[in-house]
């Protein structure tokens, strides 16, 4: 059923925004994705702590209907938190960034127009399942985060959200022994689903956990700037 473009609400239809990104944008706009649980506020919370202090960096959360993952970001004190802005979905977090992302958007373009000196934004999805992935009007790149409690098998299921991610990040390995995954199976599964895609392994709890991340967003930082890797 159609509905009215004039509509307010979660469900409204938008005129489609072009897929290609700006030439004439300075940001890079990375999607964070993942399902519930696997440290995907606490990645974001990293690579503010770690790329805030050489680059300009704001950040939209999403969250169905609380402002919580926007609230532990500031109260981390990981950024200036009116570099940090919350979306409050409505509906199913993949609708948000995928379908309707008129209210992501307008959050993103919002932080860039506010923080001219913006360079990186980081858009961090509801939790959702292994199917979610990105609108490539809405983010440059998407990295998709998995986490070892969630069972050695998951690489091997697939969905789009593992497969066709820019980046996939197997998050928590130090739980691994404690509930009975293997990293070398998920590694092997992996590379079988995703061919030549990137994924790497983290621990966040580890000094300088989320290095493999923080290297990759400076690579496409440096790649969108043409400067040689």
């Amino acid at each position: 059923m159609h509905v009215d473009p004039t509509t307010r609400g979660p469900h409204t239809d938008h005129t489609p925004r072009p897929t290609a990104p700006d030439p004439g944008r300075r940001t890079l706009r990375v999607g964070i994705g993942g399902p519930v649980g696997t440290g995907k506020t606490s990645l974001v919370a990293e690579l503010c702590r770690r790329l805030s202090p050489t680059r300009g960096l704001v950040v939209v959360t999403n969250d169905i209907f609380t402002t919580e993952d926007a609230d532990a970001l500031r109260r981390a004190g990981v950024l200036d938190p009116d570099r940090i802005r919350a979306v409050e979905t409505g509906a199913c977090p993949h609708t948000a960034i995928r379908d309707d992302i008129a209210a992501n958007l307008d959050a993103v373009e919002s932080l860039e127009a506010r923080f001219p000196d913006a360079e990186l934004v980081l858009l961090e999805s509801g939790g959702d399942n292994l199917t979610a992935i990105f609108s490539q009007a809405l983010v440059d790149v998407q990295l998709f985060v998995l986490d070892v409690a969630g069972g050695d098998d998951l690489p091997r299921k697939g969905g789009p959200g593992v497969t066709t991610a820019d980046l996939l990040v197997v998050n928590k390995t130090d739980l691994a022994p404690y509930v009975g995954a293997s990293l070398e199976i998920m590694e092997r599964d992996a590379l079988a689903r995703r061919g030549e895609r990137p994924t790497v392994f983290t621990s966040l709890v580890a000094d300088d956990g989320a290095r493999p991340v923080v290297d990759w967003v400076e690579q496409q930082l440096a790649e969108r700037a043409g400067v040689p890797a």
